[in-house]
């Protein structure tokens, strides 16, 4: 683990894991697999559909390159002679123009207090992010299926359920590490209490959750209730530790995984379900939103320690004052202990 992550920490790709043999493969039985000119054919059109969707989405977080590999091992890292990039923000935001206002609308709720803390963080001055990244796909998939830009109905919707789900978890979060602050401002459990932030929170999760069976699809359906099943787990992951070095580093990816990434990837996957019927297309587009998803989180974690609280809009080194050892933590400490042990080089 510690290999790879040095490997990620200075740029290079990650290192293909063992495959699988495939149906025709020695040593495995079945039905051959497809003509090799064939699944050239098929990986290449995944590769240009996750082109068109990474080259939308490099500017995040002021990242200058994002190294994405798929499964077939391509890798898009260098734009084309006079290829521009486009802002994400900008090009997503015709499709969520209402978008918080839509979400209020899913709480129509009384009494007036629990509608008060339900809404208190829709309003408007968060950075939208996981919706961009859903109207993109979704754009991306219905792009590369039948030429269409434009975003279905059905797809907006699991955006605004994205960032309802991702809300609701913050209440719920903030309760739970007694946190003050949240997007400049006090959070839910410090201006109502701990109790009825809980169930705030999970006022958000089931008007979520109402939305989501309007959309009709069973398939979608499953795909996001499984995200908050992963967000309960990761909160446990997060409770607990592992004493074995080599272990830390994969505890650390799961738990971020399931907090964080998880939500991002299973929306990619919806709205790719709902736009394009290529099972290959879905799990292309639950892999980058699982990779842009835990990039995400290790950044965060960074700016943690490099920002300052009003950049942030929340307290910094609040996980280390918690005991929680996230990323930069775990690899500083595996820094000392070769620099104690008196190695030169880290391992590769």
């Amino acid at each position: 683990m510690a290999s790879s992550w040095w490997r990620w920490r200075h740029g290079c790709s990650w290192r293909p894991a063992a495959r699988i043999p495939g149906p025709g493969s020695p040593g495995r039985t079945g039905p051959p697999g497809p003509h090799p000119a064939a699944a050239v054919r098929a990986q290449m059109s995944c590769f240009y559909l996750v082109k068109s969707l990474t080259s939308a989405c490099l500017n995040m977080y002021s990242i200058s390159r994002l190294h994405h590999t798929t499964s077939a091992m391509f890798c898009y890292s260098k734009p084309q002679s006079g290829e521009k990039y486009t802002d994400p923000f900008q090009l997503g935001r015709r499709y969520l123009k209402g978008l918080y206002e839509d979400i209020r609308k899913e709480l129509l709720i009384s009494p007036m207090e629990l509608k008060e803390m339900s809404e208190y963080y829709f309003d408007g001055k968060g950075k939208a992010f996981r919706p961009v990244i859903v109207v993109l796909m979704a754009r991306a998939c219905n792009s590369h299926y039948n030429n269409s830009r434009d975003v279905q109905a059905s797809q907006r919707s699991i955006a605004l359920i994205a960032e309802m789900i991702h809300t609701a978890s913050l209440v719920h979060d903030d309760v739970i590490d007694d946190a003050s602050s949240r997007r400049g401002k006090h959070t839910v459990n410090k201006i109502w209490g701990e109790k009825k932030a809980v169930l705030a929170g999970d006022l958000i999760l089931s008007a979520a959750s109402i939305a989501l069976a309007r959309i009709g699809n069973t398939t979608v359906i499953s795909i996001l209730t499984q995200v908050i099943e992963d967000l309960v787990r990761g909160e446990f992951l997060q409770l607990g530790s592992k004493e074995n070095e080599n272990e830390r580093f994969a505890h650390y990816l799961e738990k971020t995984f399931k907090k964080t990434a998880s939500l991002i990837a299973n929306s990619c996957k919806a709205v790719s379900v709902l736009g394009c019927p290529d099972p290959v297309v879905h799990e292309i587009a639950y892999q980058y939103g699982k990779n842009v998803g835990i990039a995400f989180q290790l950044i965060d974690d960074v700016l943690d320690f490099t920002s300052c609280s009003e950049q942030m809009g929340k307290p910094t080194s609040a996980d280390l004052k918690l005991g929680l050892a996230t990323g930069p933590v775990l690899f500083a400490c595996q820094q000392r202990e070769w620099k104690i042990e008196g190695k030169t080089e880290l391992p590769m």
